[in-house]
Order: structure tokens, then C-alpha cells, then sequence
């Protein structure tokens, strides 16, 4: 599956442009690009869910490969990020897809990246260092076949984080991408920034 992504500008909150479906859910800011979508007008959110494709091994074919397999470390994570995972869970269960199991490499790449956009308020897929998705889990030692990111801006709970990427086409996609195996959810803040990131190892 070939997957991409693409920055696109845009203010991060403004009051009352677009709803997700239920009254009182804040104004907030996403990111979303997806490729078989045309991107939508500019307004207060933007949408973004980066897809990765598969790549080719970095290390020699001789080099040793790690002793334990993908997800197998167990990945600490606070309330609101497993509360994220069981609602992403209780998706995929309704669409026929197996369960997403907490990986702490990606993990580590969601939470670091929440943390870096809240520094510095900007709300991307491209990280204040120039970083793409695909970097931040590599650096965090996720040997991935696939990927994803959503990430999002401004809600203050998951359940309003999940109803909002649950109405966009690009984010409802990697939640509901049955080859994903493994994710990793951060939150930081000031500004409630939200992090996402789907896997399937090699």
C-alpha cells in the first residue's frame, strides 16, 4: 500500500468551523492528508493521517536481528493514552479487525513528538528538528514494515480526540487498517497535542 503525507498550513484553533458530530465538542486542530482524498479547504483543522510504506532493510542482511519479537517490551502509558487504545480497540473490533497491542518503541516516538509540538506549538507530522514519522519510530528502535500518524491539537479528552479522527477519512483509516499490529499514543501540553503512531514491524 503506498502511503504519503503533505504539510498543509493552517491556524490552530478557531470557534465553531466544523463539527464532529456531537454538540459541544471544542473547536480543535488536526492534521490530514491522505491520498486518495483532494485536500479540503483551509480551515481551522486540518486533517492529517501519514501513511509510511514499506522500506528496505537498513542494516546488512548479516546483521543480527533483535532477540525479541515487535511489541513484546511492555509499554507504560498514562490514563488518556490507554483510554485512546480501548477506544481505538472497540473500532477496530467493529469493523472485523484484531486488536492493536501497545508497543514501547512507538510509544516513545508518539509521546516525544506530542512533546516537541507542544514546545513549540506547531502541530505537524514534520518535527521542529526536520523529522518525518518514519525517523522519530526508527530512532526509537521500531524496525517497521508500515506506519501511521495521526496526530491532533486542542481536545481535552480522548473520547473527543477519538470522535474527531473517527470523522475524518485519512485518520478513520489508520485506526481501521487491519494490517496494523502494534501503536503507540502520546499527549503532551500546554495544548492538549496528540500523537498517534500505527506499526507493523518487519
Amino acid at each position: 500500500m503506498r502511503k504519503h503525507r503533505r504539510k498543509r498550513p493552517g491556524r490552530r484553533i478557531a470557534v465553531g468551523v466544523l463539527a464532529v458530530g456531537a454538540v459541544g465538542i471544542p473547536s480543535v486542530a488536526m492534521a490530514c492528508f491522505d491520498p486518495h482524498e483532494k485536500p479540503a479547504a483551509e480551515t481551522s483543522w486540518r486533517h492529517t493521517a501519514h501513511r509510511g510504506a514499506p522500506k528496505a532493510p537498513t542494516v546488512p542482511a548479516s546483521a543480527p536481528k533483535p532477540a525479541a519479537p515487535a511489541g513484546s517490551t511492555p509499554a507504560t502509558t498514562s490514563p488518556a493514552a490507554a483510554r485512546v487504545l480501548a477506544l481505538v480497540n472497540g473500532e477496530r473490533d467493529k469493523a472485523g479487525c484484531s486488536p492493536l497491542t501497545l508497543n514501547s518503541e512507538l510509544t516513545k516516538a508518539a509521546r516525544a513528538h506530542s512533546e516537541d509540538m507542544a514546545a513549540h506549538r506547531n502541530m505537524s507530522h514534520t518535527g521542529s528538528d526536520g523529522s518525518t514519522p518514519g525517523d522519530r519510530i526508527t530512532d526509537a528502535g521500531y524496525e517497521w514494515r508500515a506506519y501511521g500518524e495521526n496526530v491532533a491539537h486542542g481536545h481535552e479528552t480522548p473520547e473527543s480526540v477519538m470522535a474527531g479522527w473517527m470523522d475524518s477519512p485519512g485518520h478513520r483509516r489508520n485506526i481501521l487498517d487491519c494490517s496494523f499490529k502494534e501503536i503507540g499514543v502520546g499527549l503532551a501540553g500546554p495544548g492538549d497535542y496528540w500523537t498517534q503512531d500505527f506499526g507493523t514491524a518487519r
